[in-house]
């Protein structure tokens, strides 16, 4: 066990994670150079076009210091906020962190939150400054930047860059050194972490855990201590590039565990695995339910697909623990399911995986967040809107409770009046402004999540020109003035397009969505009018006008009753069709609610 090493590297997006993880892989031998490649542990097409990490990649690397054999379990994070659960969880399986900072961004308000995640974790932090290669890298400044927020010596800050291989060796050096080695008892009875698991076709629920306790030998009878359930270790091995079966793996190691297990469900990240004979008698501690952030419906285009999305749905969160879904019906799209996300990047990844993976197509509808009503009758008792179209009938309603986060942004000086100008007229409050540098601060707001869940991120980095680093955790429910948009077409009610809107935003929205869709509905042969309503108040209309067949044509000279006759039966008709007629509402509606600033 004192020759093992378990770390994960964390760090704010793109500030070189995914290429650093690649060094270290090149400089233990771990990859031989036909398996070389950028990038090598982001294995998902979309990370990959995106140049972003979605999920953590465990891998282990063997490498000789000082005469003696070390066994190094590097496991990768991502860096985004929306995926701040993967670094949860990677944390939890690991005892020391390599803390990742750009040379020429310096430090991020990502950093500082996957940092504070380690910290409560009680990780050995190694800091490592990266591209100081760069023409504008800025390494004397960054490196006490990085001092002042560890409190360590200058010298502890190993200066490198992951695309020429400088200083590499010196950060394996360091994680030998500096992080301790894993502690249990190799003779106490098995207790295992299961940190991931993902779902393969042809041999069941592959699961990935880290022994705290005892050791896990092929063909045992194991039990996951949730779901109570016992199975044989078909298969137990450690993660190198390719799966390394062995026959044994021993406390403090990292591996993965297949036992033919079909059933999706019956796998939760999280969990315990220990010994059927020889149980332990406490599960492992540390880990956290996730709290998903923004509320989606996910239908599918084919009602007759439903039970092949929720199948889709299970193996996906077998990958992606931070998926929540429940089933729900909607009366303009059918059956579907409600998700919970931990924010729209989580959303658009989802959507597109299930699509890209399983084939799915799923119609999405208008994102929103989770808010508490109170009613008259019962004041005390809170009734959980995850649905707009779930809100009590408002002259019985006593008050409603919106979501808060505190938001921590981090950007130029130069910037800060943009920047606070974008939060107040998103319902910020500042709370703080802190100079970390002359030329860098950090404002905190206190904001209604429902209003960041937009298109908040985007515009920052546009107010901002890009140098806008931008980070929150949620701080509690607080009392808010909100109306039920509805929009009607054709005088029916679309309840995938309702929203819960602030009294002061609400008709100018209104207004704004009602000349979105008459842009993107196509025309029918009637007339369709689009309106929004507060309640039974209608606050804007617009109409798309019906395609029309010149009935005149044949017409030429002659009175004009004749033509008057023709255009009236054509009216009569028109009318008729649009009692029956029916409106086909394309995807992009749906979305385009999201981009109404644009």
């Amino acid at each position: 066990m004192k020759h093992i090493r378990n770390f994960c590297i964390i760090a704010h997006i793109d500030h070189g994670k995914s290429t650093l993880a690649d060094r270290l892989l090149d400089f233990t031998g771990a990859v031989t150079e036909r398996e070389k490649q950028n990038q090598l542990l982001d294995s998902m097409d979309l990370e990959r076009e995106r140049g972003i990490t979605i999920k953590s990649h465990a891998i282990q690397m063997e490498y000789s210091y000082k005469g003696q054999d070390y066994v190094l379990n590097l496991i990768d994070t991502p860096g985004h906020v929306d995926f701040s659960y993967e670094v949860s969880r990677s944390i939890a399986a690991c005892e020391g962190a390599l803390l990742i900072v750009d040379a020429a961004q310096s430090i991020q308000a990502q950093t500082i939150s996957n940092l504070y995640l380690a910290l409560e974790n009680d990780l050995e932090i190694i800091p490592v400054l990266n591209k100081v290669d760069l023409p504008s890298a800025n390494p004397e400044e960054v490196t006490d930047d990085i001092v002042e927020l560890l409190g360590c010596r200058p010298e502890e800050v190993i200066p490198a860059s992951a695309k020429t291989g400088i200083g590499i060796e010196a950060i394996l050096s360091a994680i030998i050194e500096t992080i301790p080695p894993p502690k249990g008892d190799p003779d106490a009875p098995l207790q295992a972490l299961v940190f991931d698991s993902v779902y393969n076709s042809f041999r069941g629920v592959e699961t990935y855990f880290k022994i705290v306790n005892g050791s896990i030998k092929k063909n045992q009878q194991v039990k996951f201590i949730a779901t109570g359930k016992t199975y044989g270790a078909d298969e137990v091995g450690t993660l190198n590039l390719t799966q390394t079966p062995k026959q044994e793996i021993k406390t403090g190691d990292v591996g993965y565990l297949i036992t033919g297990i079909k059933d999706a469900r019956e796998v939760k990240v999280g969990d315990t695995i220990t010994d059927a004979k020889f149980p332990t008698t406490k599960a492992v501690e540390g880990f956290e339910d996730v709290k998903p952030m923004v509320f989606a419906g996910l239908y599918p285009v084919d009602t007759e697909e439903y039970e092949e999305l929720r199948a889709s749905m299970e193996k996906l969160q077998l990958n992606d623990a931070s998926l929540v879904f429940q089933a729900e019906s909607s009366a303009a799209l059918g059956f579907g399911f409600r998700c919970g996300f931990l924010g729209m990047l989580h959303l658009e990844i989802i959507q597109e995986r299930l699509e890209r993976e399983f084939n799915m197509t799923v119609i999405t509808t208008v994102p929103n967040v989770s808010y508490h009503a109170f009613t008259r009758k019962n004041p005390d008792t809170i009734v959980i809107l995850n649905n707009p179209s779930d809100l009590p009938d408002p002259s019985g309603l006593d008050r409603i409770e919106e979501p808060y986060i505190k938001a921590s942004i981090i950007t130029k000086s130069d910037f800060v009046g943009n920047v606070m100008s974008l939060c107040i007229e998103k319902r910020g409050q500042i709370t703080s402004q802190n100079y970390l540098t002359p030329e860098r601060v950090e404002l905190t707001f206190d904001m209604p999540l429902a209003e960041i869940v937009f298109d908040f991120y985007d515009r920052l980095k546009t107010v901002s020109k890009g140098y806008a680093s931008f980070d929150y955790s949620p701080i509690g429910m607080r009392v808010s003035k909100l109306v039920r948009v509805d929009v009607l077409l054709n005088g029916q009610t679309v309840d995938a397009l309702s929203a819960l809107i602030h009294i002061d935003n609400s008709v100018a929205i209104g207004r704004k969505m009602c000349a979105k869709l008459k842009e993107l509905i196509p025309r029918q042969q009637f007339d369709i009018p689009i309106q929004a309503a507060i309640g039974a108040k209608i606050i804007s209309r617009e109409t798309v006008k019906a395609v029309r067949k010149d009935v005149t044509a044949k017409c030429y000279g002659g009175d004009i009753s004749r033509k008057r006759k023709l255009l009236e039966n054509q009216k009569k008709g028109k009318k008729r069709m649009r009692q029956v007629g029916s409106v086909e509402i394309p995807q992009e509606a749906f979305m385009a609610v999201l981009k109404l600033n644009d």
